[in-house]
């Protein structure tokens, strides 16, 4: 798949990926899926290092994402920078229908790949959110399972779950592929499951 100039990153920041993954003994594997527009879910998040080696994976795929962020995180002498990389702050004190914003950028851009780690935490958790399911059922987009497997050192981009509305369904393959993913902290998986599927559900 040839990325299109809006969601390329610029050749410095590919570059540096594929300078730094190495140094840290990382390396990539997968493939871009053949479409200009898609939901990107991480997992296993467990780590502050996830954010590190996801970003430096992204830039060797010469992939722009966009992704949500603590609000916080956008303030101060770093805020330029994640918004530079593609964060979109978020406020969580507000119930701003997030789903519904996610699919309204789809149906407007030409191209967009919008990261998520779905469990929402570093923490373990007893399910997922499913607004990352929401955003590419109701858009009508393709879900590209991406993954950091630091038991092999290895960031990559995995198979395209296309979502049936059969939820228990598509998450029986999605769950199927990240039990072979090892987080840096095993212990901290959270259960991959939904605890309810509204379509209103927020990623927050």
């Amino acid at each position: 798949m040839i990325i299109a100039p809006e969601i390329r990153v610029n050749p410095i920041a590919h570059w540096t990926g594929r300078l730094l993954l190495p140094l840290f003994g990382w390396k990539t594997e997968g493939q871009l899926p053949d479409s200009p527009k898609w939901v990107c879910v991480v997992a296993w998040h467990t780590s502050n290092w996830d954010f590190f080696f996801g970003l430096l994976t992204s830039w060797v795929f010469r992939m722009h994402t966009s992704f949500l962020g603590k609000a916080p995180l956008f303030k101060g002498p770093f805020g330029w920078f994640f918004r530079a990389v593609g964060g979109i702050p978020v406020d969580r004190s507000r119930h701003n229908n997030m789903v519904a914003a996610a699919v309204d950028a789809f149906k407007t851009r030409p191209n967009l790949i919008f990261v998520i780690a779905p469990e929402g935490t570093r923490r373990k958790t007893d399910c997922w959110k499913s607004g990352f399911y929401q955003i590419a059922l109701q858009a009508k987009v393709p879900i590209v399972l991406a993954y950091l497997d630091y038991g092999r050192k290895v960031g990559g981009l995995g198979p395209a779950i296309h979502p049936t509305g059969d939820v228990e369904a598509d998450l029986a393959k999605i769950r199927e592929f990240y039990d072979t993913v090892t987080p840096q902290h095993a212990e901290l998986k959270s259960d991959l499951r939904f605890r309810d599927t509204n379509p209103n559900d927020r990623q927050r």
